[in-house]
C-alpha cells in the first residue's frame, strides 16, 4: 500500500511541471559585463572619451539600476600591467549616460608631450565591478589651431571654401537644406576645396577643423571654425560653342558644332549675317548642335554665328563665325 501512495505523489509533482529535482540554485553574481567599445580622441584641449554602458551582467540578465563608472587616465609603463596602471593612474568622477552614451571630457594639457593610456569599468548598484575594458593609448599633443578666415564663393564647378592657418589636413562639415546637423563631407590636404553636390539656389552651411596626425592612424582635432553660409547663384555662362561649320546643301545651309557639356544647358541661339551686315537672330531653343537654315537665296554670302545658353539665362560668348556663299 505505501509503495502505491509513493507512485502517486510521484505521479502528482510530475503533472504540476515541477521537473527540477535537486538543492536550491546559487544566488546570481550580478557583476556588469565588460565595456566593449571604449573610443576617445583629442579635440583641441580636451581628451573625448565615450563608450556605452554594458545593459547586461556577466550571467547575461538585464542591468536594472544605473551604473557608475570608473575611467582612469595615466602613463602605462612596458611591459603593461593594468593592476599596476590602475593604481597610479588618475581616476575621472563619474559621468551619468545620456541618450544610451557616456561622454567625458578630459583637460589635456597635463598630459601635453605624453602617451597616456585609457580604460573603465561599470560598477554596479550593488558595488560590484566589471572588469576593465581594453585599454586605449592615445598620444596627446599641443591644442591643434582652428583655420582661421573660412570663405565661401559660387563657382561654375560648385561652392569653394578658402581658409587660412597651420596644418595640411582639414575635414570639411556641411549642413545642407532642410537638414538640422552638420555632416562631415571631406577630408581634404591643402587649403581649398570646391563641393561638387552643391547646388544653385540652395543654402548651405560649412565648417572646417584641423587635423594633426598622431600616428598609427590617429588625429587630434582642433575645434571648429565659425559657420559660413552661402546660396549660390548661377552668374556663370556655358562654354563658348566650338567648332562651327557650315555647308551649301541644294536648299538650305547645314550648320554644324560642337555639343556643350553643361548640366544645365538650355539650347543654343544661331545668328546670321548677310555680307558684312549686322548679326540677326534667326533661331534658338534646341539643344541639337546643329541647324539647316532653309531661308538662303542664290548668289548671296552669309555669315553664322552660335551662342550656347544655361538654364538660368547666362548666355556665352559668339563662336568663332563661319562664312559661305550660295552659287
Amino acid at each position: 500500500m505505501n509503495r502505491v501512495l509513493i507512485a502517486l505523489a510521484a505521479a502528482a509533482l510530475m503533472g504540476s511541471g515541477c521537473a527540477y529535482i535537486g538543492g536550491p540554485l546559487p544566488p546570481l553574481a550580478n557583476v556588469p559585463g565588460p565595456i566593449a567599445n571604449l573610443a576617445a580622441i583629442q579635440r583641441d584641449a580636451r581628451i573625448i572619451v565615450q563608450f556605452t554602458p554594458p545593459a547586461l551582467t556577466t550571467e547575461g540578465m538585464a542591468i536594472k539600476k544605473p551604473l557608475t563608472f570608473d575611467l582612469r587616465i595615466g602613463p602605462a609603463a612596458a611591459p603593461f600591467n593594468i593592476a599596476e596602471w590602475a593604481e597610479q593612474a588618475r581616476q575621472e568622477p563619474s559621468v551619468a549616460a545620456v541618450n544610451g552614451n557616456v561622454r567625458y571630457e578630459i583637460p589635456s594639457a597635463a598630459w601635453t608631450g605624453k602617451e597616456v593610456t585609457i580604460a573603465v569599468r561599470a560598477i554596479g548598484a550593488n558595488g560590484k565591478e566589471s572588469g576593465w575594458s581594453i585599454p586605449l593609448v592615445l598620444p596627446v599633443v599641443a591644442p591643434p589651431q582652428v583655420p582661421t578666415g573660412l570663405h565661401a564663393e559660387a563657382t561654375a564647378a560648385g561652392v569653394r571654401l578658402t581658409w587660412g592657418g597651420p596644418g595640411s589636413r582639414f575635414r570639411i562639415f556641411r549642413r545642407e537644406p532642410g537638414s538640422e546637423k552638420f555632416d562631415p563631407v571631406t577630408t581634404v590636404t591643402g587649403h581649398d576645396w570646391v563641393d561638387p553636390l552643391s547646388e544653385f539656389g540652395k543654402t548651405y552651411i560649412y565648417e572646417v577643423q584641423a587635423l594633426v596626425d598622431i600616428g598609427e592612424g590617429k588625429e587630434a582635432e582642433s575645434e571648429l571654425t565659425a559657420p559660413v553660409t552661402i546660396t549660390p547663384v548661377d552668374t556663370f555662362p556655358p562654354a563658348v560653342p566650338a567648332g562651327l561649320r557650315a555647308a551649301v546643301a541644294p536648299n538650305s545651309i547645314e550648320l554644324a558644332w560642337d555639343r556643350n557639356t553643361e548640366s544645365d544647358l538650355a539650347g543654343y541661339r544661331i545668328y546670321r549675317a548677310e555680307g558684312s551686315g549686322a548679326f540677326a537672330k534667326i533661331a534658338e531653343g534646341s539643344q541639337i548642335p546643329n541647324y539647316s537654315d532653309r531661308t538662303i537665296e542664290r548668289g548671296k554670302t552669309y555669315r553664322y554665328t552660335v551662342i550656347a545658353v544655361d538654364q538660368a539665362g547666362n548666355e556665352s560668348a559668339r563662336a568663332e563665325p563661319v562664312e559661305v556663299s550660295v552659287p
